[in-house]
């Protein structure tokens, strides 16, 4: 390794972070688990805000666009939007906060969530009331990056917490899952519906399975089950300021907004594990060995 590679290891904002997360946690140690506890749960959350970075700020353009652009402006506000998410993009890949595999993850993402946007928004599942140039059939194209910010949160997360798997079923089970759980979000309008399978089937797949994130120093352990829906939460939280903000509407909310439905969770959590499977496609590029003592995935 030569000089140049060397010093660039120890300069820049990730070898400046690693050097104040040393310090304080020499300074907290001697001051009691509780202040040890405190210092975790920070960088906990600074991980979490990281990961959520693109997620982040395509709600936060939800909510100032609907407070502060004007109307009537020649350029729509979904199509400004739309914009605003490229470049967005385009920042998180030129600065490497976001690698370029994950990138082409979040590209598939984007196409998956568009080509069911325009079947649901057919046959009236949820509507876009405003005006857009940038669109296909009555879908703007701003809202394949807001299911791409799905795919863009596991991907940071699954690289930030150094992701390893207990019991993790194999990677050909989890894609049958995934086509499964796309399938029935079309097929669901014409056949009974058949969520309620596609639920036990996830819950066959990763009961058993424990992932191990680490924050700090050591790895900590959850069931992934429990993950998945924490994660559909947060996004049902989203969803509701989505609606708040008119960026679509459900049926029952297009008179006067309301609440998302909690039944809406189940949706999310089966979207999101679509999510995590072309997540996980990358990982298997990338894998180190993992905890498992059977097979399973390995670090992100």
């Amino acid at each position: 390794m030569d000089g140049a590679t060397t010093t660039k290891r120890h300069r820049g904002p990730q070898a400046a972070i690693r050097r104040w997360d040393t310090r304080i946690g020499q300074w907290a140690r001697p001051r009691g688990r509780a202040v040890v506890a405190l210092h975790e749960l920070v960088c906990f959350g600074l991980k979490q805000a990281s990961a959520c970075l693109f997620g982040g700020c395509m709600i936060s353009l939800l909510w100032l666009t609907w407070v502060f652009y004007p109307r009537g402006a020649l350029l729509s506000r979904y199509d400004f939007l739309t914009l605003a998410a490229l470049i967005i993009q385009c920042v998180l890949i030129a600065t490497r906060l976001e690698s370029r595999d994950e990138a082409k993850v979040i590209l598939m993402f984007h196409l998956v969530g568009t080509v069911m946007e325009v079947f649901k928004t057919s046959v009236g599942s949820w509507v876009y009331p405003e005006a857009s140039f940038l669109r296909l059939g009555g879908v703007p194209l701003f809202s394949g990056f807001m299911y791409a910010s799905i795919g863009s949160y596991i991907a940071r997360a699954w690289r930030l917490f150094e992701f390893r798997f207990t019991h993790h079923p194999s990677f050909a089970a989890t894609v049958w899952l995934a086509m499964a759980i796309y399938a029935n979000f079309f097929t669901h309008h014409f056949f009974p519906d058949a969520r309620w399978l596609l639920f036990v089937a996830v819950a066959v797949l990763f009961g058993r399975t424990w992932v191990y994130f680490r924050i700090r120093r050591v790895h900590r352990r959850m069931p992934l089950l429990l993950g998945f829906v924490l994660v559909a939460t947060f996004i049902w939280f989203a969803e509701n300021i989505g609606t708040f903000t008119a960026a679509w509407r459900y049926p029952a909310q297009r008179h006067a907004w309301s609440m998302v439905p909690v039944s809406k969770l189940g949706a999310w959590l089966l979207l999101m594990i679509i999510s995590y499977v072309m997540v996980s496609a990358i990982a298997m590029h990338r894998t180190t060995p993992s905890l498992a003592r059977r097979g399973g995935l390995g670090r992100g």
